[in-house]
């Protein structure tokens, strides 16, 4: 062997030179840390996807777990244990859906909608007179419930395309007399499979139904992948 190369033999008897794999250079031994952290970053955030996406699925089972249990609609004032604090199971308004369902995957709106109230009291809205957080009923208001989510990140495009929300995704609307509602998007398609179905509470209790575009969508909020990895 020299420096250059090894001597091999031909099949016809004479030789020839291989060359030597060579060393890595100066540049891509001091590259190569930075290459193991982005493939160690890819690899983590692919993690905390799928993580995530897990998370968004319990959210819309729990939410379907609701179904044939809610079976009306009570929008009454009710003192509430603090924290996972909740009315009967038999009856709730929209925003209890969401609530219920994101309890799934252990987060507290009531907890959380009233913690960020204390702290932020201001950057709410300011509808219904108050001077002060109600814990009892914050969290059970569509509009608070917005303006939590885009709080925390959760906001996404909204759109007309089916494809566009995910299971465990939540939706609101405007109803027609400036009315708020919210719901949950289900893991299971509409008949023409152009959507999924909705879960949700607007008279009856909780059902399951082809209500996506049914009125005018002015929200839609997805878990974060980071929140989803806490």
């Amino acid at each position: 062997m020299t420096e250059r190369g090894v001597a091999a033999r031909t099949p016809g008897g004479g030789q020839h030179r291989c060359k030597a794999s060579p060393l890595p250079t100066r540049r891509a031994v001091r590259t190569l840390p930075i290459r193991l952290l982005l493939l160690f970053a890819a690899g983590f955030a692919s993690a905390d996807a799928g993580e995530a996406e897990r998370a968004r699925i319990r959210v819309a089972w729990a939410a379907l777990d609701q179904v044939g249990l809610t079976r009306s609609y009570d929008p009454g004032y009710r003192p509430l244990d603090y924290p996972g604090g909740d009315v009967p199971i038999d009856t709730g308004v929209c925003a209890d859906v969401v609530v219920r369902a994101l309890r799934g995957i252990g987060v507290d709106l009531q907890r959380e909608v009233h913690e960020d109230m204390r702290a932020h009291f201001a950057a709410y809205p300011q509808r219904w007179r108050l001077t002060r957080p109600d814990r009892n009923i914050d969290h059970r208001r569509v509009p608070n419930l917005r303006r939590w989510f885009e709080r925390r990140g959760w906001s996404l495009a909204v759109s007309r395309r089916g494809r566009d929300y995910l299971p465990g995704d939540i939706v609101s609307w405007q109803l027609p007399g400036n009315l708020a509602h919210i719901g949950v998007v289900s893991t299971r398609f509409s008949p023409d499979r152009r959507q999924r179905l909705v879960v949700h509470n607007i008279a009856a209790g909780a059902v399951e139904e082809d209500v996506l575009f049914a009125w005018p969508i002015d929200g839609h909020y997805r878990l974060p992948e980071a929140a989803a990895s806490r």
